[in-house]
């Protein structure tokens, strides 16, 4: 099993010597490749001095997130495409463990990990939570769209997240009109349909948090927008077994202005605050969804609503 680390970068040569490093560097061989959105840095004679140890394409415009990541990734030669953004980082075992997993699941498509969210001096903030028990599990993929709707699957950034390059390329990669608002997640959701699942309950992959990251670019409100468009995608998706356990579309969408109302709250934003607030305050249900997700995330995974198979 060969795996191949895309990275994307623009204008981020300082950041994207870390990213380079943490995967030159993993403990097994893998393919590693920078896909440079014509950033007008020093990022091209950076790229360019390490040599052969890194694959280098560069778009002669920019063409933003999503295209990027599409043409590292048919630069790519492995089997696997671990993806990885240039502010981020991987653990030195990050490869190693994966490959591992995967190996003891062929019919995955997808794996994901723990991942510390950190600052710009590395200092860890917070990260996703372990859940179920051992070190990996597997997730069937009649189980994998209800985990991500009611965000029981932590499938989220990519430094968290690798895939089988035959299912990506099914998937005709990333979506540009999403561009770095969801395109990650709208691109797991079509690669699960066509495998199982791994999660690793391992932090092998660091995240920063900085008002430099992709995502600041885009209000709330987009954010918002972008996110319930995603999870009526993922609604289509749920496999028939868990419908009758999945609430309403509609108690979705109220649960999701009731958790971007507090987004707002935490940047201050009282007026817009209330006014998200107003339009969810009074559905019980979307308190209920916005209660389970915040505080009972791990009880209800670890107990019926996802069966998991233990891999080690």
């Amino acid at each position: 099993m060969k795996f191949s680390v895309v990275i994307t970068t623009y204008n981020r040569v300082s950041l994207l010597r870390r990213a380079v490093d943490s995967a030159i560097n993993q403990t097994i061989p893998c393919e590693v490749i920078v896909a440079d959105d014509c950033s007008a840095d020093d990022t091209q004679a950076y790229v360019e001095s390490l040599g052969n140890r890194v694959i280098y394409h560069r778009h002669e415009v920019n063409k933003g997130h999503a295209a990027t990541v599409n043409a590292g990734v048919n630069q790519a030669s492995g089997d696997w495409i671990k993806f990885l953004d240039d502010d981020d980082y991987l653990a030195t075992n990050c490869i190693e463990e994966m490959a591992k997993a995967i190996a003891l699941c062929p019919s995955a498509v997808i794996c994901s990990c723990v991942a510390a969210q950190v600052d710009e001096h590395k200092v860890e903030l917070s990260r996703t939570p372990q859940l179920g028990p051992g070190l990996a599990f597997s997730v069937p993929q009649a189980d994998i769209h209800y985990g991500m709707l009611l965000e029981l699957l932590p499938f989220g950034t990519p430094v968290q997240v690798a895939c089988s390059r035959d299912a990506f390329c099914q998937t005709d990669g990333w979506d540009s009109q999403l561009d770095a608002n969801c395109d990650d997640i709208d691109s797991w959701l079509r690669i699960a349909q066509f495998g199982d699942a791994i999660y690793l309950n391992q932090c092998l992959a660091y995240r920063t948090i900085w008002p430099g990251a992709y995502n600041h670019k885009f209000s709330v409100s987009k954010r918002l927008d972008t996110n319930i468009l995603i999870k009526e995608k993922i609604y289509a998706l749920v496999n028939e077994k868990h419908r009758q356990d999945i609430p309403k579309i509609e108690d979705i969408k109220k649960y999701l202005i009731l958790h971007w109302a507090f987004v707002e709250l935490k940047q201050k934003n009282v007026p817009d605050f209330l006014m998200m607030l107003n339009k969810s305050a009074f559905s019980t249900m979307a308190w209920r969804t916005f209660l389970t997700t915040v505080f009972l995330r791990r009880l209800h995974f670890q107990s019926k609503l996802i069966r998991k198979i233990v891999l080690y």
